[in-house]
């Protein structure tokens, strides 16, 4: 077993630091070692999404990224979209309200995922949401309620400026 080495990270706005050996997920550092359950471990191959967080700006699945190489870095979870306050990101009550999802599996990699594609697009049409959340999968919604979600926070979120 390779000595573990000290990791120290802003994770939602916070600073946190940990212990990792070298081999260790990212995704098993935020949720084992962190506490943050929120970023869901599904392929572990970077395929389904589910582990998506952002990473310094911009999405990231951490199933693919070692916790070492998170050092010195700011990531944004699932947990840090809501405001500090206790209300709901835009996102979150849209996919509320429009029936974003069921199982719940995806969601908070759909959430991440949306999160960064609204960041670089704040006004998309239906095919560029839905080719902008294909890197996320999702077997119980067919995505019509996830695509109606990410629209309606797509508007809400330029009406709020």
């Amino acid at each position: 077993m390779a000595e573990a080495k000290k990791i120290r990270i802003v994770v939602n706005g916070q600073a946190r630091e940990g212990w990792a050996e070298p081999r260790r997920l990212l995704v098993d550092f935020l949720r084992e070692d962190l506490g943050l359950t929120g970023t869901h471990v599904g392929c572990e191959h970077g395929i389904c999404g589910a582990c998506t967080v952002m990473f310094n700006g911009e999405a990231a699945r951490s199933c693919l990224m070692l916790a070492v190489q998170a050092d010195g870095a700011e990531l944004m979870t699932v947990e840090g979209l809501a405001p500090r306050d206790g209300g709901l990101h835009p996102l979150q009550e849209a996919f509320w309200e429009h029936h974003g999802l069921q199982c719940g599996f995806c969601t908070p990699g759909m959430l991440m995922a949306a999160y960064d594609f609204l960041r670089v697009n704040p006004d998309p049409t239906e095919e560029e949401i839905r080719e902008a959340l294909s890197a996320v999968l999702c077997r119980c919604t067919g995505y019509q309620g996830i695509v109606r979600a990410v629209k309606a926070a797509a508007a809400r979120m330029r009406a709020a400026g």
